[in-house]
């Protein structure tokens, strides 16, 4: 439940947002994709080999090779598909042919592919902050046609356990396998049958009430690294966002933990302990010779490493970075890696003090830091939030931002030599997406979604039963053209992904299932 404050800053914001958005477009497309699909599509089939190709092509260590075998990409979580296809035409017109799912998915967050054919989803993952809870969360193996499903495994039920009930990642292992943490339990299910074939419980530095290992990435040599986020306690509230919902916030929760496990024993082989509430996810990659692991919290930002030979984690004291906030911002998202700079969207909680910023810190020197306010400085809205991750593009050498609050989404073009970064263009948009890239470099696709004209702040802020409808959008990385979009549906999932799949599908995930979309040339 939103604070009092809030909603009178966002009830104060819905006039002026409600005329704002609806300059933003016209009532969107005409072509109906579910009328013109009649039916569900199996992709572009000639495309599909070139794509399998292309993914046993990637170095994606710890994870399995597939078009996205890690929950956003890779362990610098990056957001990047090089392998996904567009189909649509870079120069347009393009139409986006639709198909639902035959079977339903109760909070449907993460969808992965292993091999052509083979899809998996975790569901369960938004439930209401007060009351009943829908079961979950589970992993389930569906039809990457149809959406049919194939088996589901459940595993939690939130009314029974009495746990937290927040969100839960979805990865694939070399193997096939998928490991998955939620609450304090890690667990292992065969990627075929679904069985679980290993269970732990998660040692935690919070009390087992206020912790959630949601965050699950897999270093470079294969281990591992699991953080959780924590809430202050004593709170009933359920669902991710009770980080900063319970009372005292995300400032009065306890710190985080870091365990580093074994993939195939899941013998936790070390931990440590965060100084404070690492709300979002961290990142990993190799620095030096050295395993990095990238933490922002409530307060600083925090490099750890592990050391795969002396299976240990240390915390490095010379890279703390006491003032990657500008006052009023609030904590950073899941870290981007680009070349030496670890850059970091801001404002992943909301606030009504300080604009969004995109902010970049070299590895190899935490004194350099430079950041953009790629929206300006300015709340004409009353409010920032930028939840969702900034997507990294190292071969154009851009950033991606979005605030769902200043209702703005932008380029961001990055001079790695002289840490000059310059907002390269801006879309009027109000988006609860992650941005996710695709395809090569000379035709470079950005991924997102876009909240129909005239959603107000209130209605783009609630988060049990949004009234309002989205649209998924394919935008021209380089230029913010616009190539592609769908019709509007019920509103994409809080923090997902215009997930990609094989043949030029993409999968736009709401709160009961999911939508098959294919962009093609207009006809």
């Amino acid at each position: 439940m939103m604070k009092r404050s809030m909603q009178r800053f966002l009830a104060t914001g819905a006039t002026l947002l409600a005329s704002a958005v609806a300059a933003q477009t016209d009532d969107g497309p005409d072509f109906d994709g579910f009328a013109a699909a009649n039916g569900p599509s199996p992709g572009n089939l000639a495309s599909i080999e070139a794509e399998w190709a292309c993914s046993q092509e990637r170095d994606t260590p710890g994870y399995f090779k597939s078009l996205n075998g890690a929950e956003v990409s890779d362990a610098t979580r990056s957001q990047f598909y090089p392998c996904a296809s567009f189909l649509g035409s870079m120069d347009g017109p393009n139409e986006v042919y639709a198909w639902r799912s035959e079977d339903s998915y109760q909070g449907v967050l993460f969808m992965n592919n292993r091999r052509p054919g083979e899809l998996y989803l975790t569901g369960g993952n938004n439930p209401p902050a007060q009351g009943v809870v829908p079961v979950g969360p589970y992993v389930a193996r569906v039809d990457a046609t149809t959406g049919k499903q194939i088996w589901r495994t459940v595993l939690q039920n939130g009314n029974v356990s009495g746990e937290w009930v927040g969100a839960a990642n979805l990865n694939i292992l070399p193997d096939g396998n998928i490991p998955v943490a939620f609450g304090n339990h890690l667990v292992k299910l065969d990627g075929d049958t679904g069985l679980i074939l290993k269970h732990i419980t998660l040692p935690a530095d919070a009390p087992p009430e206020g912790s959630n290992f949601k965050h699950v990435t897999i270093a470079p040599d294969g281990t591992l690294i699991i953080k959780n986020q924590t809430r202050a306690t004593p709170c009933n509230i359920q669902g991710t966002l009770a980080a900063f919902q319970c009372p005292g916030g995300a400032a009065k929760s306890p710190g985080s933990t870091i365990l580093a496990i074994d993939p195939e024993s899941f013998e936790i082989l070390d931990r440590i302990a965060v100084p404070e509430n690492a709300v979002t996810p961290h990142t990993i990659t190799e620095h030096d010779g050295r395993i990095a692991i990238y933490a922002p919290t409530v307060a600083r930002f925090h490099r750890f490493f592990w050391d795969p030979e002396a299976q240990e984690l240390s915390h490095d004291a010379d890279w703390v970075i006491d003032d990657y906030l500008d006052p009023g911002q609030t904590v950073g998202d899941a870290p981007g890696i680009l070349g030496d700079w670890v850059v970091v969207q801001v404002n992943g909680l909301p606030t009504t003090k300080a604009a969004s910023a995109m902010v970049a810190i070299s590895q190899s020197d935490p004194s350099k830091i430079t950041r953009i306010y790629p929206f300006g400085t300015d709340l004409p809205t009353g409010m920032s939030w930028a939840p969702p991750k900034g997507a990294v593009d190292p071969e154009l050498s851009m950033v991606f931002s979005a605030d769902q609050n200043m209702m703005k989404i932008a380029g961001i073009s990055f001079d790695q030599e002289t840490s000059e970064m310059s907002t390269a263009w801006t879309l009027d948009g109000a988006t609860t997406a992650l941005q996710a890239l695709y395809g090569p470099t000379e035709a470079r696709v950005l991924g997102t979604a876009r909240a129909e004209p005239g959603t107000t702040l209130e209605e783009l802020n609630q988060t049990s039963n949004p009234p309002y409808r989205q649209q998924a959008l394919w935008l021209n990385a380089r230029t913010g053209d616009v190539l592609a979009e769908s019709d509007f549906f019920e509103p994409m999932n809080f923090n997902t992904l215009l997930s990609p799949g094989y043949g030029g599908r993409f999968y736009y995930m709401w709160d009961q299932g999911f939508i098959v979309l294919q962009p093609m040339p207009a006809r």
